[in-house]
């Protein structure tokens, strides 16, 4: 019972100090309802993944003894069949419960609400694996595997509040850009970390330790300069003069006039 209790704590902790340490960012605390949603959500992608691998199994798409692919299929396994169908699922959950959601009116927001469903996906995963790999497993899953789901949230928020702000001033060529970023480089970064760790050779191991660290570097650096820039997605406070619409960005979506 003990041990159990003990695990269970280190699979959910690590995800937990991570979405305290992004919250505690965040200058306008978004409602803790539509955060646990959000969380909730990142379980929900998870069942999705499990239903999509299984039927990529039976169908023999992926799957197999990774040490007898060669690279080709081993980066094919790494950045498709893991890291595209997990960050796909994470994308589809962030994008229709919090995209065109009243609370979404900073561009750290998005930050935000990518991480709680990316966190939520990472520590549903972890139970299973440190139940079955147990406290050793659970200490490197929360150094490697729940901060790296993080990061590629991160970037996941960060172009998606591009595409937002995009959206909003009516560049379509620029939404559509950053709507494919926001897939394809959490997609790119997972699928690297787990490439590098299935190739299982020294060398890759060696790129792995040097990939984590920048990757660590970069999504902090990510965060501050999002929160440092605390650009707003909409002025709550400002309405048109002409129509008095409310105006989310720099030209009122009513009438079209330049905002003053």
């Amino acid at each position: 019972m003990i041990r159990s209790i003990v695990l269970l704590v280190i699979s959910l902790l690590p995800g937990f100090l991570l979405a305290r340490y992004l919250y505690n960012k965040d200058k306008e605390k978004e409602p803790m309802g539509l955060l646990i949603k959000l969380f909730c959500g990142g379980i929900i992608a998870c069942l999705m993944v499990l239903i999509v691998s299984s039927i990529l199994e039976i169908l023999s798409i992926s799957g197999g003894d990774t040490n007898e692919m060669s690279l080709t299929e081993l980066a094919f396994e790494a950045f498709i069949c893991i890291a595209f169908v997990e960050e796909f699922c994470k994308w589809i959950i962030v994008y229709k419960y919090s995209y065109n959601h009243v609370e979404f009116d900073e561009f750290y927001d998005m930050i935000i609400y990518s991480a709680f469903v990316s966190l939520g996906f990472a520590c549903f995963e972890n139970i299973f694996y440190v139940y079955e790999g147990g406290i050793s497993t659970g200490i490197i899953r929360g150094v490697l595997a729940v901060p790296g789901h993080a990061c590629d949230a991160i970037f996941m928020g960060y172009y998606l509040g591009l595409s937002k702000i995009c959206d909003i001033e009516k560049n379509k060529i620029g939404k559509t850009r950053n709507i494919i970023l926001s897939i394809l480089i959490p997609m790119l970064l997972h699928g690297a970390y787990d490439y590098f760790l299935m190739s299982n050779s020294l060398l890759m191991f060696i790129a792995f330790v040097i990939f984590i660290i920048l990757l660590y570097i970069f999504s902090i650096i990510k965060v501050k300069h999002v929160v440092s820039s605390d650009k707003k997605i909409i002025n709550r406070d400002y309405h048109c003069h002409d129509c008095g619409n409310l105006v989310a960005g720099n030209y009122c979506t009513n009438c079209g006039k330049k905002k003053e």
